[in-house]
């Protein structure tokens, strides 16, 4: 039986949810078509989701599809919640994007996209809400081409298009073979060369076997993409699809007799607080009782942690079952692995992949309310970050405050919610505060010497710091031997480095940067006669991991760092009478419009925007538009702080910045 984990993606509201309903009930898995508005679905099982009427959770549900057997994966539509989806693309054979045929594509729709064909995930367009007023199909599939991608094909047409009797008439257009023709010049000289074929195509009529098998090769090939109508309410075009999807996607592939390789994309907690791990096997079979090594990269033997797996459930069928073991190709639910993270490879790591989306940039500051105990709180939050790893947690402990990473005023709302009813604790935010980095503004340089001046460390540390191209993270050379003094120390230096590095000048993540050792030295192990070691004459790993914050952030102080902010590209659609009063809006936001297009009555404007603005210019955008708005916006880069001075940060470390304060709580002693 053939195997295929398959994704459902859309903005919010488009109907995926519904969509997903109704494929479960088709196959015979659910007897009753589950409503959002009510509640009722299968995949949203939270409360809150329930609730809202949103998905904020990716959620697994398996169901038979003639000799196929179907996970489908359910995702947020929202993108306050981008990272539960990046985390889902990571498993999947193939995709189904929904779009509306009301609203047609949006701010979501086309992000999602551009990472579908950018990590190259056969994917197949379901234009949902056929049935509903308003719905369309000509302007949709132009929308489509123009802004998702030109190489789609039209697998139907509709009839009673906006009622409840809308239909939809399967049948590949004449445009199919243009679009098709195009990935494959084999098939454009076979309709050249045959008469009869090519009289069939100008008549319209293109029933091609050879077409056929092309048009499965390049969706497989994520080279096209057809494009389905239909309702997920009425289950018109429902089937079509359901075909479409055993024909065109490819099946999950992997030897199950080859050397166990997994990813986990999902954790939760269950009934007792054990951690419970959503798996997709890419290769070999993982067992009840085998030990498995699992972490974010080898590093080398030892290096990751080992747990034994107690128990396995199966997705198939429609729900999963427990199971001696888990194969290739399949996903599963894996219990006994208490310290795996969401990311983290089961035995042997595949390729690395970096993140499809961007990371945070917004933060606010947890405010408990008053009886609510500090260490309750701060388990919560460290489960809640467990689940999502682009959440960061950042504890201050002079202040006992904790600063969480966002992505949205919504996602501030769930985490909320979350820690109310899932926790029993009352918490408030402060406001929303943009999430800005640190880079080098030049290159500066410090020494401190083992045994001489102030320096109360047994360590020689000499530390440059260099700007790096933009995007490159933080790298960590040397320029002494690596045979001039133990491994450790070299490690307990860069690891520091790295560590310390998280709060720069002025208390944001320096990065772009590459940081040289330039000098070291240690005090070799020492001893008393007929004594043991003597830990004051030797050196240690705390002596170098104490004294590398100092010399860091004095090579910091020489170099500078600059303050940059993260900007978001955005694109309004609004009408052409209402740029008048549209632009000065912008302008109080710090935006820069850099592009504006008219077409016909509407005006399209592209720029960018400083992120801590962003939801206030969603919030503002209706009234100069009447309404008529439409926003999209997305992560563009950071950029540096120019009105007035720069945002600072509160520090959560011992404070290098301040030598005696330094001292004080890392030594106890001010030096010498």
């Amino acid at each position: 039986m053939h195997l295929l984990n398959l994704g459902i993606l859309a903005h919010v509201d488009a109907g995926k949810t519904s969509l997903t309903e109704r494929l479960l009930h088709s196959a015979g898995v659910i007897d009753e078509i589950g409503s959002v508005d009510a509640g009722s679905t299968r995949t949203d099982t939270l409360a809150l989701e329930r609730r809202r009427g949103i998905t904020i959770k990716a959620a697994v549900v398996s169901f038979p599809l003639d000799d196929v057997t179907v996970n489908l994966i359910d995702t947020p539509g929202h993108p306050d919640f981008i990272a539960e989806v990046e985390r889902a693309l990571g498993v999947l054979d193939g995709a189904v994007l929904v779009v509306s045929a009301v609203e047609g594509v949006q701010a979501q729709t086309r992000v999602l996209m551009r990472t579908l064909r950018r990590l190259r995930i056969p994917t197949l367009i379901f234009v949902n809400k056929i049935d509903r007023r308003g719905a369309r199909e000509t302007e949709v599939l132009r929308a489509i081409s123009d802004r998702l991608t030109p190489a789609i094909v039209p697998m139907a047409t509709t009839t009673g298009l906006g009622t409840p009797d809308a239909r939809v008439v399967p049948g590949l257009s004449p445009a199919a073979l243009d679009v098709l023709a195009d990935q494959d010049d084999d098939l454009l000289a076979a309709y050249l060369e045959d008469d009869d074929l090519l009289a069939a195509y100008l008549e319209g009529e293109i029933a091609d076997a050879r077409l056929h098998t092309t048009l499965v090769a390049r969706t497989r090939q994520a080279l096209v993409h057809p494009v389905y109508f239909g309702s997920a309410i009425t289950g018109a075009g429902v089937d079509a699809l359901l075909n479409g999807v055993k024909e065109l996607l490819p099946p999950a592939d992997g030897d199950p007799e080859g050397p166990v390789s997994g990813t986990v994309f999902k954790v939760e907690r269950g009934p007792a607080g054990e951690k419970i791990a959503y798996a997709r096997m890419f290769s070999g079979t993982l067992r009840v009782r085998d030990r498995i090594p699992f972490g974010q990269d080898g590093g080398g033997p030892g290096a990751r942690p080992e747990g034994r797996v107690t128990a396995i459930s199966v997705f198939g069928d429609g729900t999963d079952t427990l199971s001696d073991a888990v194969p290739a190709g399949r996903i599963a639910r894996l219990w006994g692995l208490g310290d795996v993270r969401i990311g983290d490879a089961l035995g042997e790591p595949r390729k690395h992949h970096e993140h499809f989306f961007a990371p945070p940039t917004l933060e606010t500051v947890v405010v408990p309310a008053p009886g609510v105990d500090q260490g309750a709180l701060h388990l919560a939050l460290t489960q809640l970050a467990e689940q999502d790893p682009l959440i960061g947690l950042r504890h201050d402990e002079v202040r006992r405050e904790t600063s969480v990473s966002l992505y949205g005023e919504v996602q501030k709302e769930v985490v909320q919610a979350t820690l109310a009813e899932e926790y029993g604790l009352d918490v408030a935010f402060r406001a929303t505060t943009p999430l800005c980095i640190e880079r080098p503004a030049g290159t500066g340089a410090a020494v401190e010497y083992n045994k001489k001046d102030q320096n109360p460390f047994l360590a020689t540390v000499g530390l440059r710091v260099d700007p790096a191209p933009v995007g490159s993270g933080i790298g960590f050379r040397l320029e002494v031997e690596l045979g001039s003094m133990p491994y450790a120390f070299f490690k307990a230096v860069e690891d520091t480095v790295r560590e310390t590095l998280g709060q720069g000048l002025h208390g944001w993540q320096v990065t772009d940067c590459t940081v040289t050792m330039t000098h070291c030295g240690y005090s070799p192990r020492q001893s008393h006669a007929h004594q043991g070691f003597d830990k004051s004459m030797s050196s240690t790993g705390a002596d170098f991991r104490g004294l590398t914050p100092l010399v860091l952030v004095e090579a910091l102080r020489r170099a500078g760092t600059v303050v940059h902010e993260p900007m978001h590209r955005f694109r309004i659609e609004a009408p052409a009478d209402t740029l008048g009063a549209l632009l000065p809006l912008l302008a109080a936001l710090g935006a820069i419009p850099e592009s504006t297009d008219t077409h016909a009555d509407l005006c399209i404007l592209h720029g960018t925007v400083p992120a801590a603005h962003v939801h206030t210019l969603e919030q503002r955008l209706p009234a100069p538009t009447r309404g008529e708005g439409e926003l999209e916006t997305a992560f563009a880069h950071y950029s540096p702080v120019t009105h007035g001075p720069p945002p600072n940060r509160p520090r959560t470390d011992h404070n290098p910045l301040n030598r005696k304060e330094y001292l004080l709580n890392v030594t106890r002693r001010v030096g010498g």
